[in-house]
This record gives structure tokens, sequence and C-alpha cells, in this order.
């Protein structure tokens, strides 16, 4: 009776930490990707959404799994890189998603889509106002981690949905779309380029901040650890890449269905398009309430994981102190506006993102391979910063390096760095194949998530 009642109790945590997962993911960015995706590519809109759910939806929801097998949080995944790139990997990775960028942007994301057409405040006393307000809000929702998912999965996800849902039922039943073309990529690649767009929500980045709030509240709240514990996690983190998958979808309908879609500029503003034609004024009040939603999950995730994170690398400074520190970093940068911060914010995230989906596939792969792989963590982690940063440098000004990178296929959808990834890969697991034959008692084995984390140590 004991484990029926153990079981059930499992199963409930774990939907709640399902609700938690999606509601941190599905911030402002998330919301407004979809519809002028919808609204751009035309009759090519089915690539597109598939592209953009491959690389929106199913790298983040993988990058979860591989933080449940491989251990506790991302420091167990990049010291496989080396130490080096073992700190500061997710030390870039948490600020850049955190106080220096994300947690800024959802502040004045949810200021000039929700408070600014409603009550036509646009100065600077109102936003500063605002932004005491909201950042007030976030600290105290995520003061305590281990009551995050209480507070996200019951009260605020479920708001959420309920808005998202109302708003595409009625946006399907009441738009009369007209007949449209494929504009800029869409015309010409609808796949690759819904894979770019899914590319850079930076879910990808987000999902190795997230996996440790998801890791440790499910192991708070259901007393598991190892294989029945990244179990759990991997089944919350496929839920919820199944709600993301579902309103992005939704979402991406509405900028195919409304009229004259490529009127519009920018997701934000087709959504409250799509709102108050189909529910007037009414609509914009509701689309206030999703973006305010969406915008507030995402940064108490955001707060509790970079406060997570940065309490283990500097356990001299607690979680809540840390909370505090970038809750007051965060409004200081929200100060300088969004333009500032993605001028920013926007070479480092591309810089990051090839060194964080090698890490990710790789530690999915190595299980299905017939040796723990060292140098094929090394050699390929190496290429792909190198790689990226040329790319970044590139982007930059420094044009005389892009004849070093431009040969590679794809550079021209920024995924150069594909395939010299792949083939260092391949040449760092024949290193690693020909040392185990060497000396096949040095290699150790892992599972569990336990058992990864303690290798790493």
């Amino acid at each position: 009776m004991e484990q029926v009642i153990q079981s059930t109790r499992n199963k409930r945590l774990v939907f709640l930490a399902t609700l938690m997962l999606f509601s941190m993911y599905f911030g402002a960015g998330n919301l407004i990707f979809p519809p002028i995706l919808g609204a751009q590519s035309g009759e090519g809109f089915s690539l597109a959404i598939v592209g953009f759910l491959l690389t929106g939806v199913a790298l983040p929801v993988v990058a979860v799994i591989a933080i449940a097998r491989t251990g506790s949080d991302v420091f167990d995944l990049s010291m496989r890189g080396g130490k080096v790139f073992g700190v500061a990997f997710p030390v870039l990775v948490y600020l850049a998603i955190g106080a220096f960028y994300a947690l800024p942007r959802t502040a004045v994301v949810s200021y000039s889509t929700a408070i600014v057409p409603l009550t036509g405040w646009s100065s600077g006393i109102a936003s500063t106002a605002f932004f005491v307000g909201f950042f007030a809000v976030a600290l105290a929702l995520a003061f305590n981690p281990h009551g995050l998912i209480d507070k996200l999965g019951k009260w605020l996800t479920p708001a959420l949905l309920i808005l998202l849902v109302v708003l595409v039922a009625l946006a399907a039943m009441r738009l009369h779309p007209t007949e449209t073309d494929a504009i800029n990529k869409y015309a010409t690649h609808p796949l690759s380029t819904g894979l770019i767009e899914g590319y850079f929500t930076m879910d990808s980045l987000a999902s190795l901040a997230f996996g440790i709030l998801v890791v440790s509240a499910l192991r708070h709240s259901t007393k598991t650890t190892g294989s029945t514990l990244a179990r759990l996690v991997s089944i919350a983190a496929c839920g919820a890449g199944l709600l993301l998958g579902l309103i992005y979808v939704g979402l991406g309908l509405v900028g195919h269905l409304i009229p004259d879609s490529h009127s519009y500029s920018n997701g934000a503003e087709l959504l409250a398009a799509a709102a108050e034609q189909t529910m007037g004024r009414t609509g914009l009040i509701i689309f206030g309430a999703i973006v305010l939603l969406a915008c507030m999950t995402t940064a108490v995730g955001l707060i509790g994981a970079t406060s997570e994170f940065f309490n283990r690398l500097l356990p001299g400074v607690s979680y809540r102190a840390w909370a505090v520190i970038f809750s007051l970093v965060s409004f200081a940068v929200s100060t300088t506006g969004l333009e500032t911060v993605l001028s920013i914010a926007g070479p480092i995230i591309g810089f990051l993102y090839p060194s964080a989906i090698t890490l990710v596939l790789l530690t999915l792969l190595e299980p299905l391979l017939p040796v723990r792989l060292h140098y094929g963590f090394r050699f390929a982690l190496t290429v792909s910063v190198v790689w990226a940063a040329l790319m970044s440098l590139s982007d930059i000004g420094l044009s005389f390096l892009e004849p070093l990178i431009s040969w590679s296929p794809a550079h021209a959808q920024q995924l150069g760095w594909v395939a010299p990834t792949l083939v260092l890969a391949a040449v760092g697991f024949a290193v690693d194949m020909v040392r185990k034959k060497e000396t096949p008692e040095a290699e150790p084995e892992t599972s569990t998530a336990d058992e990864s984390a303690e290798a790493s140590v």
C-alpha cells in the first residue's frame, strides 16, 4: 500500500514538474516567434513549423534529459570538456541567459507589450516603477527554490495555458485568412529557416539552467535518487516539450490565419492584433495577461536557476543572497533598454550555442557507444568553441576571418560549425577506442545520474 501511495504521489509531482518546466520555457520570446513564422512562411508553413519544433522543442527536452542522466546540473556535463571549459562554459551560460540578458528581457518585453498598449504609459518613471514591481514579485516567488513546483505548477502555468488556449481557439474560429506567399528566407528554405528560428529561442541554453531546478525540486519532493530520479525528470521534460510543441503550433496557426499577415513586423504586434480582432479591447487585456504570466514564470525560473548554480559555485554566498543580487542586476540592466541588452548578449549567445548542442548530443550518444568518450568530448568541444568564436568575430566586423569558415556546409544558415565538429568527434572516438584496447581496465562504467556525477568529480 505504501508503494502505491508513493507511486501516486510521484505521478502528481511529475505532472506539476512538467507544468513548472513548461512555464519556465515559455517566456515572451517563445510567445512571439511562432506567429511571425506562421505569417511569413505562407505555403511553406508545415515545413517551417517542423524545423522550429526540432530546435525549439526537441533540443531543449534532450538537454534536460542529458542533465538528468549525467548528474545534478550543467557542471556535470561541462567537466567532460576539461577543467577550464567545465567552469567557464556554465558561468557564461548562466550569465547570458540570466541577469545580463534573458531576465532583463522578461521585464522590458512585459512593459512594452502588456502595459504600454493598454495604458499609454511610456515614461522613464513609469517603466522604472514597473521594473521595480516586476522583479520584486519574481524575487518573492523564487525566494524558496523548493516551493517552485507548487508556485509555478499549481497556479501560474494553468492560468497561462488557459489564456493561450482561449486566444488560439478564438483566432481559429473568427479569423478569415487570405492566401499569401512565403516571404524572406521562408520562400526558398522554409525548413532550415524554421530550424534557425527555433535555434535562437535560447531554450537549449535555458535547459542547461532549468535542468538543475527540475532535478533539485523532484529530488527534494520525491526523495528519489539515481536512475529513478533521472526517469522522473525525463518524463517531466517530455511532457513539457509536448505542451510547448502544441502551443507553438497553435500560435503559428494564428499567424498563418490572420488576414494581411505580411503587414506585421513582429509576433507581439501580430498577436495583439489577433486578440483585438477576435475579442476587442478585452482581447488586448487577455493578451497583456498572457505576456505578463509568460514573462513572470520565466523570470522566476531564471532567478532560481542562476541562484542555485552560483550558490554551488560559491557556497559562501547563500541562495537567497544570489537571488537578491541577480534581481538587482537585472533591474539595473532592464533600465538601459532592450536594444542595449541585445547588442551585448547576442554575440555571446551565438558563441555558446554550438558548444551547448555538442555537449548535450554527445552526452546522450555516449551510452550507445562501446567506449566512454574522453577525447571525443575534448576534440568536438574544442572545434565547436573555436568555430563559434570565428563566426562571432566575423559577424561583428572582422571579415578577414570569413574565408577560414565560409567553406563549411550550411555556413550561410549559421550551422557551419556542425560538419567540422562531427569530424573531430569521430576522430576523438577513434582515439578513445584505441585507448580502450590498450588499457581496457581503465574504462569506468556509467549508468545512473549519481554514478556519472561521482565520476565527474
